[in-house]
């Protein structure tokens, strides 16, 4: 789907996320940093909440293997932007989640991307099985 095309319809769930001062760059807007705050913050709040995630003590942590994002409306302090979560692909070890942030109000994204996770067992580092509750929490996210 092309970017300008997104909706917010498109996603299955939705934080809102205020913007503080320190946010805002020498360009008067939103830095791009901060966009992968938003990213983690809407991805990770689910996890937790949704899906049980312990990523403090759980057998199981995602890491950031590859993130992107396309940057289609300026977003300046202050305002509340909703940071919309989907997933996209769902496979045994890996996710790639698919957000869209949309300032309150407004219908056409201010910025799309995306974010992969692979899961690894915390001990050993390598690839674990995404099963259980975190399994069907990103099962109910799926476009």
């Amino acid at each position: 789907m092309n970017p300008q095309d997104e909706r917010r319809e498109h996603y299955r769930h939705s934080r809102p996320l205020p913007t503080r001062w320190r946010d805002n760059d020498v360009y008067h807007h939103i830095n791009n940093v901060i966009y992968y705050e938003f990213f983690d913050t809407v991805i990770n709040g689910y996890l937790m909440e949704a899906g049980g995630l312990d990523f403090s003590g759980g057998e199981q942590v995602g890491y950031a293997v590859e993130t992107h994002c396309q940057f289609l409306r300026p977003v300046r302090f202050p305002a509340v932007v909703d940071a919309c979560l989907r997933v996209g692909k769902l496979g045994n070890s890996s996710v790639r989640y698919e957000i869209g942030i949309f300032r309150q109000g407004e219908e056409a994204p201010a910025a799309v991307g995306y974010f992969v996770h692979v899961f690894v067992d915390r001990l050993t580092g390598e690839p674990a099985r995404i099963s259980g509750r975190l399994r069907e929490a990103m099962e109910a996210l799926r476009r």
